[in-house]
């Protein structure tokens, strides 16, 4: 009886351990830098970050809040120099079709884009010698 009542006690504490790991795994991304990005590696979940193109977020509280409650969902990647090409590319290669654009002028370049009923929009800005370039959508994945 004593050995069933340890084992159940053991089993539970097991069980709470397990669960609080894996509630301080979800709630690690909220607390990162990084905490936009729904696949670390990957362009909007899609295709793989190009050579060159560095992850970003914005440090905004108030976006952090949209996007973790689901109202926004936003990555952004910054790459050195006029470069808004890498990150359309790997969408597109991801399946991805252009349904508009407003063309490159060499200070910004914007696109709406899908694949089956999702849309996004990419947007590329010249800023401080660099690229940063949006992606953005309405609501969660």
């Amino acid at each position: 009886m004593r050995r069933a009542r340890l084992a159940l006690l053991g089993g539970g504490l097991l069980a709470l351990v397990a669960g609080a790991g894996l509630w301080q795994s979800r709630e690690a991304r909220w607390q990162g830098p990084l905490y936009c990005l729904q696949a670390p590696g990957q362009v909007w979940a899609a295709a793989p970050v190009p050579s060159g193109v560095t992850p970003v977020c914005p440090a905004s509280h108030t976006v952090r809040a949209e996007v973790r409650r689901g109202e926004t969902r936003i990555e952004q990647y910054e790459l050195p120099g006029w470069q808004p090409a890498p990150v359309l590319g790997a969408l597109t290669a991801a399946g991805y079709r252009v349904v508009s654009r407003i063309p490159d002028d060499g200070v910004q370049e914007a696109a709406v884009l899908s694949r089956g009923r999702e849309r996004l929009t990419y947007v590329a800005d010249r800023m401080n010698g660099q690229t940063l370039v949006s992606l953005t959508t309405r609501g969660g994945p």
